[in-house]
């Protein structure tokens, strides 16, 4: 049945409603519309935003690959920043942004950097280290071209860039840590390990500080120890922290722990001193050289004297002169390597002696350029070994030279009795009255006070109370399978060497542990204790004076890091 309508005027109010309704249809479709195309319009603005955030961030990244790259290959200058704020990218996606420095120059960056390196705190997870830094900055500005907005987006990072002193380290690998003493130990500095850290304890072991890994930490012996038995968790006081950024030595692209290990070696002929690697090497880096051959003994200045001769000061004139510091001839049994050695000892004693006068010329600084007191020596032999195992040793070295030493070879090191110890107290931990030093080689063995060479290669014989002051840089043969028998490294707790009977007695080591690469000449495998040496009380700490960047040892080895600090989104200009 149809509607009635009985009057104009209710058809009037008919038409009049259908309008209304039309019109609130219009009105809300209107309104939908113009909502939708707005968000759609929002939606696109930050879809372009977005991307335009994502091209200034990979903007600043390719600049900073270009410092990075320079840092660590010893190329980087701060006049540089221009040459780095125009490496815009320029692959396909790069064509459809335009790139600015914020300030009106197209196809730039902006970068900033301080003029000069100074000391300071380092940032990120190298947090408590302390490092030579220059400080930067990297902005980048993009902008699309193909799209109907004008907007730019702007990111912006700091950085340092920072080379950091090794010896700031308690402990320090280039490869698998494995640290697993018998006796309860505390390590009371920063640990870090370039690969993986194996600490399994058989009593205790306590970090004070933080602890660090670039792979994993286990708390199990490494896969190929044989030694097994009880074994319990470290205590971690700070951080424990595994997945972190490695920390290698500045010497090129190669930076296995094998080509770290050219640090210790001569220079091939024609290698250029200032290439990354020469500029590692203790060869260029000490003060004095001296290389034994098989009818004599020379002695040179350093790199900075450009190698020249140093006359003898014993009998001058005569065919019998030598040097006072220096016996060639000193020879004793190694039980563990099993062989005799063929040494070069420098007496640190008579050294201090020389220093003040035939070998005071090389103290004149400002004469010779060197711009210090000598306080570095480099030494290597050229005879051939035979079946002697060729070395080298420290020994009279209970007070060093005013500025320090450091003794480096690419030979095994032995350090004889106590070694800058001046103030001598058992067990004390004392080092207000010791001096920077560092003791480098391809192996370190400590050997006491009562040591004899004469007696070497019977029983083991009893060693004293022994304090050594120092920071340590050597190989180590590491933990492997060898002919199907598992071998252990000896772990950190067997690092420095020993080979007396030490029941009883204390080792007091103050200094930083740093190994880089395996050893190279002295490879026998670690033995358990009763064979050549029985262990001794450790009483070992790091040397907190390596915090203070005055009292590093001479010729510190500083690996270099990019280390990132604050990134953020900054308003574009």
């Amino acid at each position: 049945m149809q509607p009635r309508i009985s009057s104009s005027a209710d058809r009037g109010y008919v038409v009049l409603l259908v309008l209304v309704f039309v019109g609130v249809g219009l009105g809300v479709f209107s309104g939908v519309y113009k909502w939708t195309n707005t968000t759609s319009v929002i939606n696109d603005r930050n879809n372009y935003y977005n991307q335009a955030l994502s091209a200034a961030e990979a903007g600043s990244e390719r600049a900073i690959s270009f410092i990075n790259r320079d840092f660590l290959n010893q190329n980087f200058a701060p006049s540089k920043t221009n040459f780095y704020a125009t490496m815009v990218p320029t692959n396909d996606w790069a064509a459809d942004y335009q790139f600015t420095d914020g300030r009106g120059s197209v196809g730039k960056l902006r970068v900033s950097s301080t003029s000069t390196m100074v000391t300071t705190n380092l940032e990120s997870q190298f947090a408590g280290l302390y490092g030579l830094v220059y400080s930067m900055s990297v902005m980048s500005q993009a902008r699309p071209v193909h799209c109907n907005y004008n907007m730019n987006a702007a990111v912006r990072q700091d950085l340092q860039l920072a080379s950091i002193p090794v010896f700031q380290f308690a402990i320090f690998y280039g490869m698998d840590l494995e640290i697993n003493p018998g006796a309860q130990m505390r390590i009371t500095g920063k640990v870090h390990g370039n690969s993986c850290i194996y600490a399994a304890p058989v009593v205790g072991l306590e970090f004070l500080d933080d602890v660090t890994a670039v792979s994993r930490i286990y708390h199990y012996r490494h896969p190929s120890d044989p030694t097994g038995g009880s074994k319990v968790e470290p205590v971690y006081r700070k951080e424990n922290m595994e997945n972190v950024s490695s920390l290698t030595l500045p010497i090129g692209t190669n930076n296995t722990p094998q080509a770290v290990r050219d640090i210790l070696n001569l220079p091939p002929a024609g290698e250029n001193p200032l290439s990354p690697l020469g500029q590692q090497r203790y060869y260029n880096l000490c003060d004095l050289v001296i290389a034994t051959t098989t009818s004599n003994v020379l002695v040179y200045a350093g790199a900075w004297k450009s190698f020249a001769y140093v006359g003898k000061d014993v009998n001058p004139t005569q065919p019998t002169a030598s040097y006072s510091f220096v016996n060639s001839t000193a020879s004793f049994y190694d039980a563990r390597e099993k062989k005799w050695t063929q040494t070069t000892e420098i007496d640190v004693g008579k050294l201090k002696t020389w220093m003040n006068n035939a070998g005071s010329a090389l103290n004149f600084s400002a004469q010779f350029s060197m711009g210090h007191d000598l306080n570095s020596v480099y030494v290597y032999d050229q005879r051939p070994p035979g079946a002697k195992l060729p070395a080298v040793r420290v020994s009279n070295a209970r007070e060093l030279p005013p500025s320090g030493l450091t003794v480096a070879t690419a030979l095994p090191l032995y350090v004889k009795g106590h070694f800058n110890a001046p103030i001598i107290t058992a067990g004390s931990t004392d080092t207000s009255a010791t001096e920077p030093s560092s003791l480098i080689g391809d192996a370190i063995t400590i050997l006491s006070g009562s040591w004899s060479d004469s007696a070497s290669a019977t029983l083991m014989r009893d060693a004293t109370h022994t304090t050594v002051n120092a920071a340590l840089l050597a190989g180590i043969v590491p933990s492997t399978v060898s002919a199907g028998t598992k071998k252990y490294s000896g772990g950190v707790e067997n690092f420095p060497r020993m080979l007396e009977d030490w029941s009883g007695q204390t080792l007091t080591y103050n200094g930083s542990m740093v190994v880089l690469f395996p050893s190279q000449y002295a490879t026998n495998f670690w033995v358990t204790t009763g064979n050549y040496y029985n262990a001794p009380t450790r009483k070992w700490a790091f040397d907190v004076n390596f915090l203070d960047y005055d009292r590093l040892p001479p010729a510190t080895p500083q690996m270099r890091k990019l280390v990132r600090g604050q990134w953020r989104v900054v308003s574009a200009e």
